[in-house]
């Protein structure tokens, strides 16, 4: 049974920065894809950032672009999400996933996840 555990999350004042980290048990044949997600308060989950376990290839959501970035350290099974300049509407819960999307963010080609940390950005 894959385990995904994220860490990193806590408060911070706008315009500073987070890492997260997530950390995987172990990478199932043909589960070559990991990302980031976020769900914000009332509003529903949407996709960061992904990234080709295999090659490190990785794809941004549009409106994610510029001050996140996803990276990884493969042989530790690690990826990580560094968040700058944050603002309060980033605020959320922050999750890692395992699965075969191919780079496109699509919430159902991920089946594996993490608890999730918590982020909040004051003001």
């Amino acid at each position: 049974q894959v385990q995904l555990v994220e860490s990193g999350g806590g408060s911070v004042q706008a315009g500073g920065s987070l890492r997260l980290s997530c950390a995987a048990s172990a990478y199932i044949y043909s589960n070559n894809y990991m990302a980031w997600f976020r769900q914000r308060p009332g509003k529903e989950r949407e996709g960061i950032a992904s990234i080709y376990t295999a090659g490190g290839d990785t794809f941004y959501a549009e409106s994610m672009k510029g001050r996140f970035t996803i990276s990884q350290d493969y042989a530790k099974m690690t990826v990580y999400l560094q968040m700058n300049n944050l603002e309060p509407e980033d605020t959320a819960m922050y999750y890692c996933a395992l699965g075969t999307d191919g780079l496109a963010l699509r919430l159902s080609r991920y089946r594996h996840w993490g608890q999730g940390t918590q982020v909040t950005v004051s003001t």
